[in-house]
């Protein structure tokens, strides 16, 4: 898989096409993302001891991995990534200006 958590992606397609993030949760299985600040909806709570009031909060709901491309930090641009290097170091190169894909942790 070339995401992962805590990764700058742009969103490709969908309401908040062209907006940037940062990737906050992976399901692979369902092959789905949460990305913070992007596709947010309004979620309806009703009242519980985490929320007493009850009301309505903002949610982040995943988004399809197709949907998404890796940002590069180096060209600041979406871009593909190929993998170099051996089994027990693998990097991401960005297709486009051939430097290494910086993983912010």
């Amino acid at each position: 898989m070339k995401f992962k958590t805590s990764d700058q992606v742009i969103v490709r397609s969908g309401k908040d096409r062209g907006k940037t993030g940062k990737i906050i949760k992976i399901d692979i299985n369902k092959n789905k993302a949460i990305v913070d600040g992007i596709n947010i909806y309004k979620a309806h709570i009703k009242p519980s001891k985490k929320y007493p009031q009850g009301g309505v909060i903002d949610k982040n709901m995943p988004l399809e991995l197709s949907n998404l491309s890796l940002l590069c930090s180096s060209c600041n641009k979406s871009t593909r990534v190929k993998y170099v290097g051996s089994k027990k170091e693998k990097r991401r190169i960005c297709l486009k200006c051939k430097e290494s894909v910086n993983e912010v942790k």
